[in-house]
């Protein structure tokens, strides 16, 4: 371990030194193409959330609000009872809960949390009607349950046969430990920029497999699994939410980019950051962004290999493979 732990730290110094270059190369020769006008525009962390951005680009394609394209890809994978990460069918906690954290964020830097919710599958809705509908940014539990049902949502069991049965076998030994790209997904994190230059941004996630009862992630904290400034870009996030909420790393990736950096330059500064300050945690966890800007351009970029998303841009939905700080 330790001389792997010397090797990431040895890499760690060249990539910040002379970046990632094969890759680079490549997403600017795409960029070239896409800087300018290239919206509307919808992004996605993770190859399965490739549907979820046919939803949304329903919404963007006929010259809607890019806050009702984010909530309506969103809902997609919330209602899969075969997405183990997020909503319905999402793997529970130690305990057999299933708890969702979400948050929503629009053009005008307003916006809507809910942690800790249980038997509601739509969390991204509920977070919206939080933006919506009271003078509060985040509810949590017992409270956003109750917030929620007020509303008119509806409880459901969102424990499947399936969740039950990994719980099971994982309780054999108890034994928790993040994995990297265990199944290439995880919480969806989605960007939509509409026809009006609109950015606004979701995530939802049922959190870590088997957490402690009561985690919280950074998928629900504006700042750290999402962030949206219409002046400049949008960024959000996917991985293990601990290195993230530690970094703020959402934050970091928009203020980059009002410094003028590239959204792809600006997911490395938040990719490097986490782990120059983190590098043992780094070492068996992975954390990935993506980014988008008011022009169109798109970033992304993760800590270890393994990382994809979804961009639908120019009448286009397709599946990317993104670069990351270290190899394989």
């Amino acid at each position: 371990m330790n001389t792997r732990r010397k090797f990431l730290q040895q890499t760690l110094l060249g990539s910040l030194a002379v970046g990632n270059a094969d890759f680079l190369f490549n997403q600017a020769d795409w960029s070239e193409k896409t800087d300018k006008n290239a919206f509307p525009a919808v992004i996605s962390t993770w190859a399965p959330n490739i549907k979820a951005n046919v939803a949304a680009w329903q919404v963007l394609a006929a010259g809607g609000y890019a806050l009702d394209a984010v909530e309506a890809g969103v809902r997609v994978p919330e209602a899969d009872p075969n997405d183990t990460s997020v909503g319905y069918g999402g793997f529970p906690d130690r305990d057999g809960h299933v708890t969702l954290d979400a948050c929503i964020m629009d053009e005008k830097g307003m916006a809507g949390c809910v942690t800790f919710l249980q038997q509601i599958m739509h969390a991204v809705s509920v977070a919206r009607r939080v933006m919506e509908k009271t003078p509060h940014v985040i509810l949590s539990g017992e409270g956003a349950l109750q917030f929620a049902l007020s509303q008119g949502f509806v409880k459901e069991n969102l424990l499947t046969e399936k969740a039950k049965k990994a719980l099971e076998e994982w309780r054999v030994e108890s034994k928790y430990k993040p994995i990297i790209n265990i199944e290439r997904h995880d919480t969806i994190g989605m960007l939509a920029l509409d026809t009006q230059r609109r950015l606004c941004g979701a995530c939802s996630t049922s959190g870590a497999a088997f957490k402690m009862h009561g985690r919280v992630g950074d998928s629900p904290v504006i700042g750290a699994g999402l962030f949206v400034d219409n002046e400049v870009g949008a960024a959000v996030c996917t991985g293990l939410g601990e290195l993230v909420l530690r970094t703020l790393g959402s934050f970091l990736v928009v203020e980059e980019m009002r410094r003028g950096a590239h959204p792809q330059k600006a997911v490395e500064t938040a990719v490097k950051r986490i782990v120059k300050k983190y590098p043992v945690q780094s070492e068996e966890a992975q954390v990935a962004f993506v980014a988008l800007d008011r022009k169109g351009r798109h970033g992304a970029y993760s800590i270890h290999p393994g990382f994809n998303y979804a961009l639908y841009q120019q009448g286009e939905n397709r599946v990317i493979e993104a670069g990351s700080l270290f190899e394989k």
